[in-house]
């Protein structure tokens, strides 16, 4: 039987909605969350507001890599000790984040934005393959020594991104390579432990379609 419930005030109501539309949010949860925030002070309940739509309305891509970033070019990308000719290719964000705090990694990014899923609707035209394609070619152009790193998830969707992305690559011939399979099947890098993914991109192996 579907939540319902009668609201003593129609701001209520607006509230609730919308904070019913977070992922895992449902209207109960969403409830007791709008009401916590009636009993926070005013300059607090505003804080965390303005930190939403600073979030929303000023947040950046960066331009190499597409990680988020308060820049056009984020902090990695810009950082001069890092190996630029290392990209490692994940999904998402949130990816990078996992990469980053196991301390094993010391190349760039390169964030696709989602997998191929045709049941999805998510097509090669649909995430920034042509966008690493690009990254990829202005290396080889340069002279400089390449290596792609396949940091996708073992699953069907991630194994047939990684194939697309390895045939789109192959005229270039630089070293294309992927996680060492330290995580399970269709694991998604998120979720798994620090000592586990830091082994599996120290370990990384040469890609066979």
């Amino acid at each position: 039987m579907a939540y319902k419930d009668n609201y003593p005030s129609k701001l209520l109501e607006e509230a609730v909605d919308a904070i019913s539309t977070l992922p895992g949010v449902g209207r109960r949860s969403a409830l007791r969350l709008a009401l916590h925030l009636l009993k926070q002070p005013v300059e607090n309940v505003h804080h965390f507001t303005s930190s939403i739509n600073h979030l929303r309305d000023d947040v950046k891509y960066c331009r190499q890599c597409m990680m988020i970033s308060d820049d056009e070019v984020c902090s990695i990308c810009s950082d001069r000790s890092r190996d630029a000719g290392t990209i490692c290719v994940v999904e998402s964000v949130r990816d990078v984040m996992s990469i980053e705090n196991t301390g094993q990694y010391h190349g760039v990014y390169h964030v696709l934005g989602g997998i191929i899923s045709p049941i999805n609707g998510i097509g090669p035209s649909d995430i920034t393959v042509r966008e690493l394609v690009s990254r990829v070619a202005a290396l080889c152009a340069e002279g400089s020594p390449v290596e792609v790193i396949l940091a996708l998830s073992g699953d069907v969707e991630g194994e047939t991104t990684s194939f697309y992305i390895y045939r789109q690559l192959a005229q270039y011939g630089v070293t294309v390579s992927s996680l060492a399979r330290g995580l399970g099947f269709g694991d998604d890098l998120e979720y798994a432990d620090e000592l586990t993914l830091g082994r599996s991109i120290v370990n990384r192996q040469i890609f066979r379609p």
